[in-house]
């Protein structure tokens, strides 16, 4: 079936079920679950493909092993492509709506150094610093894990010190419930959007890239 958009309902859906998270709950609804949120991930994930590559949409069910948390079911849904280890596109529904993410989540120890490596040189630290400007005015809000202080041998005046801090950095654009969620028009704003989001994924692949290990 075409697209049609993602159905406000679906909002109501995690908002009801961060409520209700019990397995009882989750199988008197699941068709719910299936015509307002999977369905149309399916459709959405065939039509950003071409242009980011095939997504992964991930399951409903938490794994709860080693947790305490033991509600047996996320509260939200997302879509992920992947562009290098750790690092990707990212969309999400959940009972506040509608997110467009993008970034790194985490970084082994060698893409942490050349992470940092990076920023310091004073060409790559000024490109990235540009990127995340015009991502910030355009209403992302920067992401990651940070050091409570500064890397270790690095002085206090360091240019762009505040970089250097991250352990990780990503960018999200929370969207709410807009009109065009439930409209064939969504695909086209997280294609818009993820495009915005691309200078930054380029500086990452280049200067952060892939992991030793995945390097092989």
């Amino acid at each position: 079936m075409p697209f049609s958009g993602i159905p406000l309902e679906a909002v109501d859906f995690y908002r009801e079920l961060s409520v209700n998270n019990t397995r009882e709950w989750w199988l008197a609804n699941k068709p719910r679950y299936e015509e307002l949120v999977k369905q149309p991930f399916l459709e959405l994930a065939e039509l950003v493909t071409p242009a980011f590559g095939e997504p992964k949409i991930y399951r409903p069910h938490r794994d709860v092993r080693f947790s305490h948390d033991k509600s047996p079911y996320k509260t939200h849904q997302g879509l992920y492509v992947h562009s290098s280890s750790f690092t990707g596109w990212y969309l999400q529904v959940d009972s506040t709506g509608f997110l467009l993410a993008g970034g790194s989540y985490f970084w082994a120890g060698d893409q942490l150094a050349r992470y940092r490596a990076a920023v310091t040189n004073d060409a790559t630290g000024v490109q990235l610093e540009e990127i995340l400007r015009e991502l910030t005015e355009a209403g992302y809000v920067l992401g990651g894990e940070k050091l409570a202080t500064r890397p270790r041998g690095t002085s206090a005046d360091a240019p762009r010190l505040e970089l250097l801090r991250h352990k990780a950095l990503s960018a999200d654009l929370t969207l709410g419930e807009p009109e065009w969620m439930a409209t064939p028009e969504a695909a086209e704003y997280v294609n818009d959007g993820w495009d915005e989001l691309r200078p930054l994924m380029s500086w990452l692949h280049d200067f952060v890239g892939e992991t030793e290990t995945s390097r092989g």
